[in-house]
């Protein structure tokens, strides 16, 4: 290993352990990061509890689950609990765009002024 690689790799190790100044940019990624979490958060908490509704009237359809649980027919109540997972997923995008046009609109000021100021340097 040369001098210079390994003069690389003491400044690599060494900033791991000094403290890191916060500065404004980290501040904006902050705010990004708030305005976007809780829509993502929603999108992938709803549209995993979708999928399993949906997989669940799958398998009431396709399997003998229904006739284990005590369903006679388990056509009919399988293939409504696939279309109400299905619905689930369908309306999963339009409210995750509303939750977050709403947190953008509530931070847009914020984010829009430290941005500026960050773009005059």
């Amino acid at each position: 290993m040369n001098k210079n690689d390994q003069t690389f790799l003491v400044q690599k190790i060494r900033t791991q352990y000094t403290e890191k100044e916060s500065t404004e940019l980290d501040a904006l990624r902050e705010l990004d990061a708030k305005v976007k979490r809780p829509a993502n958060v929603f999108a992938y908490v709803f549209g995993s509890i979708s999928a399993i509704i949906m997989g669940a009237g799958m398998s009431l359809v396709m399997t003998d689950i229904g006739s284990a649980v005590g369903i006679s027919d388990p056509m009919i109540p399988g293939i409504l609990i696939g279309i109400v997972g299905m619905l689930l997923a369908i309306i999963n995008y339009p409210i995750y765009k509303n939750i977050l046009g709403s947190r953008k609109e509530k931070y847009a000021k914020q984010i829009l002024t430290l941005s500026d100021k960050l773009m005059a340097r």
